[in-house]
């Protein structure tokens, strides 16, 4: 069991190696004025709001009123920032998210629309967001002059968002598109650029790569002569067998022809 644990931490090793060489492109580049947590070193003139940190490869920005989002891309020249939702829910984030307190606002063009909750189905074109409804209760998102609201119903909240629900356009990213003011590369600051991939690691940290390749080395060498010594020991024990197979047969033959002899 203990061998097998090993193995499976040599093939880690060797996993981590190959990704240093390798570059995962979906992962944005990150520079002014936005920074990376743990990676980047922000001065006091850097903009706030505009830290993002690393999980699972993944670049991530954290928003107090709703949580984290997913850095899908950014676009440095139309300030575009696109995010996605890890819980496929572009519309929980439509009704948490306050842009007021942060440096962003929404990339679209907005319209004041209603979430309304109910209890029972709406019959028509009405269209529930599934992932806010549930068997006893029916999420409706309607335009802010809907007004004949059924007796079942009653109003959550009147947000100003990008679009009203579609099952069209349910895709978790759709309309997660902010912007931001034209700050931070403005005063000449060096627009040093960042990823959330180990391949960026490695060549931020020049030691994690030749310590990973060293361990591989490390590895290889190691397994290879755990094969070698498994397979001597093997012949060995296969010549062993024979060789006793072999004693007991001339001692076999020999009891024989003594047996011949009384």
């Amino acid at each position: 069991m203990d061998f097998f644990i090993f193995i499976k931490l040599l093939c880690c090793v060797f996993l981590l190696a190959k990704a240093c060489n390798s570059t995962i492109v979906s992962s944005p580049e990150i520079r002014s004025p936005f920074w990376i947590d743990g990676l980047d070193h922000p001065n006091q003139s850097s903009p706030t709001g505009f830290n993002l940190f690393c999980r699972e490869n993944r670049t991530m920005i954290h928003f107090p009123t709703y949580g984290d989002l997913v850095v899908k891309s950014i676009s440095y020249e139309t300030r575009r920032l696109g995010l996605l939702d890890p819980k496929n829910c572009v519309h929980e984030v439509f009704l948490n998210l306050n842009l007021s307190l942060t440096p962003f606002s929404y990339y679209y063009d907005l319209k004041q629309y209603k979430y309304i909750n109910c209890s029972s189905k709406l019959v028509g074109s009405f269209e529930q967001v599934p992932c806010l409804s549930g068997t006893k209760h029916h999420v409706y998102v309607v335009e802010s002059s809907f007004s004949s609201m059924p007796l079942s119903c009653s109003c959550v909240k009147t947000v100003e968002i990008p679009f009203s629900y579609s099952p069209y356009l349910s895709d978790s990213s759709f309309g997660l598109g902010l912007t931001w003011n034209s700050i931070g590369l403005e005063n000449g600051e060096e627009a040093t650029s960042s990823r959330c991939t180990l391949g960026f690691l490695c060549e931020r940290f020049p030691m994690l790569e030749k310590s990973l390749k060293v361990s591989a080395l490390i590895a290889s060498i190691f397994i290879v002569g755990m094969l070698f010594y498994a397979t001597r020991s093997r012949y060995r024990k296969e010549v062993n067998a024979r060789m006793v197979q072999e004693t007991l047969g001339d001692q076999f033959e020999i009891e024989e022809l003594l047996g011949e002899y009384k």
